[in-house]
């Protein structure tokens, strides 16, 4: 995960500490790319090295949260340099109140996890016809 941001555990992204940690370690922060359509908004997370197993995607409270580990690749001969970054990973987005949570979907290709969250319909643009009167 490269150039990641360092975080501490027992803070959310409002600096409140009632974040549950299960261990007193330091969390990298993945990289993420939102991108918004018509009809929803697209989570890209880069992550690297991670296995799908080992992500926890969730929702709760109006936010979606993010978090897992990343394990060293195993390395048959001496390593002469390393930037991999192993360890925990954690990130919370808050999600507004026009997405519709019940349909919040995700996969996991080629180390990118993509989440999609949908838009409620009411909220969807609609096209409007014009009359014209001759």
């Amino acid at each position: 995960m490269a150039e990641n941001t360092l975080t501490r555990p027992g803070k959310n992204h409002t600096g409140n500490s009632n974040v549950e940690t299960t261990r007193n370690s330091t969390y990298f922060t993945p990289r993420v790319d939102i991108v918004e359509t018509d009809t929803e908004l697209l989570l890209y997370a880069d992550m690297p090295g991670v296995r799908p197993d080992s992500i926890d995607l969730r929702y709760e409270n109006g936010e979606l949260i993010l978090r897992g580990s990343v394990e060293r690749p195993e390395v048959k001969r001496n390593l002469v340099f390393g930037e991999f970054e192993v360890g925990d990973f954690y990130r919370v987005f808050q999600v507004h109140e026009t997405i519709d949570a019940t349909k919040i979907d995700a996969e996991f290709k080629n180390g990118v996890l993509t989440v999609h969250l949908p838009k409620q319909e009411a909220v969807k643009p609609k096209q409007v016809a014009i009359r014209t009167q001759a």
